[in-house]
């Protein structure tokens, strides 16, 4: 052993680095000696009494054997979950001597806020922690602050600052109604009905049997009170491709005084135009996919962070996550991008957004130009607040409600459908029904 190790051992009396002894060791070392020597000086039996179990519990402290390094380790929490309750575990590994334990634990509810100190044995016992989230998004769920302290806590152990723990909470998924998707032949596989004839159980006429057509086709209920036969001819059936674009230039709340400044510990502002374009994405990608459809995702602010259309599980679990990052990407770019080559011939362009400003207009109008069926989802709150204090507050609301009626109405002069987002997709699914049939306008 060097002579350095051995001041060090000298010095800490044989406890490892990290312990020290407390302003409550020094005042009992003090008060101890100090009224026990004033005590005997002046013959003072109560000054002694006084005295010695301060120098008591000191000598006590100073004899017991503290030596190691005492640890806490969180279980790992998954990367990914879905919103709700979750349960992990605090591993303590106590060092000799150790008798009590003080750990910040955070309240069920309350991610990323630092929750009360606890006071518990030192065990090694695992000490169980609930956790619950229902925002989505990313969020620390855990620092496990600790400290450990030796005998009547006149010596210890930290405090120590925790590692941070966190997850990523996925967007929740809602249960929508099916909505028509635009008619698209790319293969037999799909739920959709297309215009042109082929095999499946939705009848599309009757008409005189010709050269080519098989005989199990043949409706003999009709052939028979006719001079020649007749066949049942149905609608083929085709899968379709969704683009969902997503508008995170913008995240507004209910109130217009806060759309200047950012929402602080959050991904986005809870029931904001971001959280509810994010809600409805990931609802509608789930409903899409559960048919066997393709979905591509389309950031209008960064184009890079899109997802390229794909079929399955695999697909929603990666919109999902995609959504997150774009999410937490968010911020103003001064032109939205949406370029053909992110939106597959005859597929159906869903639009999340504000229409706040001219060009998310441009951009929506032009993909109805390239021959696209265009669905605009307007996620602006409906109860927007003024600023109370500012006497235009209300002009100015009255305003931006104006300027946004004008856009939308002149989306729909280009044929475009605009429906609000009302939570359960209700509207985007009768809009998409009309625009499906024949003849009929898709404008509301």
């Amino acid at each position: 052993m060097s002579r350095a190790d051995r001041i060090r051992e000298a010095f800490t009396g044989g406890r490892g680095p990290g312990w020290r002894a407390t302003d409550a060791y020094a005042r009992a070392v003090l008060l101890g000696v100090g009224l026990v020597v004033l005590g005997a000086l002046l013959h003072k039996v109560e000054l002694v009494l006084f005295g010695a179990p301060f120098l008591v519990s000191a000598l006590f402290a100073l004899g017991t054997e503290v030596a190691g390094e005492p640890s806490v380790s969180v279980r790992p929490l998954p990367r990914t979950a879905e919103p709700g309750e979750a349960t992990t575990g605090v591993e303590v590994d106590p060092a000799v001597g150790t008798e009590l334990l003080a750990v910040r634990l955070p309240v069920p509810g309350t991610p990323g806020e630092l929750g009360p100190i606890h006071l518990l044995p030192a065990t090694s016992a695992p000490i169980v922690v609930k956790l619950r989230r229902e925002a989505w998004g990313d969020g620390v769920d855990l620092r496990a602050d600790h400290l450990f302290a030796g005998p009547d806590a006149l010596l210890v152990h930290g405090p120590v600052v925790g590692v941070e723990r966190g997850r990523v909470v996925l967007p929740p998924v809602d249960a929508l109604p099916a909505g028509l998707l635009p008619a698209r032949a790319a293969g037999l596989v799909g739920v959709h009905r297309t215009r042109r004839p082929g095999d499946s159980t939705e009848l599309r006429d009757i008409r005189a049997f010709q050269p080519g057509d098989r005989l199990r086709r043949i409706d003999w209920r009709v052939s028979l009170r006719s001079p020649t036969l007749h066949v049942r001819e149905h609608h083929a059936e085709a899968d379709a491709d969704v683009v969902l674009a997503l508008d995170t230039r913008l995240d507004l709340g209910r109130a217009v005084a806060d759309w200047s400044t950012g929402h602080p510990g959050g991904t986005s502002r809870p029931g904001g135009s971001l959280d509810t374009a994010v809600r409805a994405a990931a609802s509608l990608a789930a409903g899409y996919l559960h048919q066997g459809d393709r979905v591509a995702l389309a950031d209008l602010g960064r184009p890079q962070l899109g997802v390229r259309p794909g079929v399955g599980r695999r697909q929603l679990l990666r919109l999902r996550n995609q959504l997150v990052v774009c999410a937490r990407s968010a911020g103003w770019s001064p032109r939205p991008v949406l370029n053909a080559h992110q939106v597959p011939h005859g597929a159906l362009v869903v639009v999340l957004s504000p229409f706040l400003d001219d060009h998310v207009v441009q951009v929506t109008v032009q993909a109805a130009r390239r021959g696209s069926l265009v669905l605009a989802v307007d996620v602006l709150p409906a109860d927007l607040r003024p600023d109370p204090e500012s006497p235009w507050g209300g002009g100015a609301l009255r305003i931006i409600r104006l300027e946004q009626r004008t856009r939308l109405a002149a989306m729909k002069q280009h044929g475009i459908a605009v429906v609000p987002w009302d939570g359960h997709g209700a509207g985007v699914a009768a809009a998409l029904r009309r625009a499906n049939r024949p003849g009929r306008p898709v404008v509301r």
